[in-house]
């Protein structure tokens, strides 16, 4: 199996690309494809594992994308999307070397402010420990109870007529669902919720596509692991019913949003404007 041996900081000018090709701004998943296309990685490198069922690819961007925010090239939301910021923009790449040598003047002056404010060090980003958390549980739980989260889940999302099927020999369908249109109208969905490690292939989607037709105007296939280039052309090959993808990172920001499973506090910080004082 080909290992993924792109260091992180080798990814800072893809990332700084993908997210010029992409206008601007980009979810987490839109920056890796670009970064798999720009790169050429085969199947075997985007699946090399890191730990505890995050790839190597996801964890190593992750830190490209943190250096590029603390040394003013990016910015991000709370709702995952990254965009370029002013000096990002002007620019196409960045000298590695310089951008650690940025970082490392941050961690001194923040590793001072942490020691006269009492904040913990533990607090630094890592963006990936809750999203890893949630996949490790999912994986956990029983094919039955899977089938019943991602019932919640589209109920929450707006869905109405959800019913788990799970039927076996039911050509991978777990369950039916509608979308509603305004007050009238509305499309008949099918779903597969699938808890993997690995990628979905192509096979699968064919498989599942087979089993809707004349079914459902349009399917859904959730997973716990991701799917490969092949299965994302297979969805939404031309003259086929479409078929939306779900992959294990996405599903658990649509739980982290919706609070299901996952409680989210925030921490008020106070400062004290000395200058304000003075000015009395």
């Amino acid at each position: 199996m080909s290992e993924f041996n792109y260091k992180f900081d080798d990814l800072f000018n893809p990332v700084l690309k993908a997210l010029h090709s992409l206008g601007g701004s980009g979810t987490n998943d839109e920056i890796i494809d670009e970064i798999i296309e720009s790169l050429g990685l085969s199947d075997q490198e985007v699946e090399d594992i890191h730990r505890d069922n995050t790839t190597k690819l996801v964890y190593r961007t992750a830190w490209a994308k943190t250096y590029l925010k603390n040394s003013g090239y990016l910015e991000n939301s709370s709702r995952g999307v990254w965009a370029l910021t002013t000096d990002g923009s002007r620019i196409e790449s960045v000298d590695k070397d310089e951008v650690k040598a940025t970082i490392r003047e941050f961690d001194r002056k923040r590793r001072s402010q942490i020691v006269e404010s009492g904040e913990n060090l533990s607090d630094e980003i890592e963006e990936l420990g809750w999203e890893t958390e949630i996949l490790e549980a999912l994986r956990s739980i029983e094919p039955d109870a899977f089938e019943r989260l991602s019932q919640r889940l589209l109920r929450e999302l707006g869905f109405v007529n959800v019913e788990v099927t799970g039927k076996t020999g039911d050509g991978g369908i777990d369950g039916v669902g509608a979308i509603k249109i305004g007050t009238v109208h509305s499309f008949q969905v099918v779903f597969q919720s699938k808890r993997y490690t690995g990628s979905v292939g192509s096979p699968q989607i064919r498989d599942f596509r087979g089993a809707m037709m004349g079914r459902a105007d349009k399917g859904l296939f959730i997973t716990t692991g991701n799917f490969t280039r092949e299965a994302k052309a297979e969805a939404k090959r031309d003259g086929a019913p479409p078929i939306d993808l779900v992959n294990g990172n996405q599903l658990a920001e649509h739980l982290k949003e919706l609070r299901l499973g996952v409680k989210v506090e925030q921490v008020e910080k106070v400062t004290i404007e000395k200058k304000w004082f003075d000015s009395i």
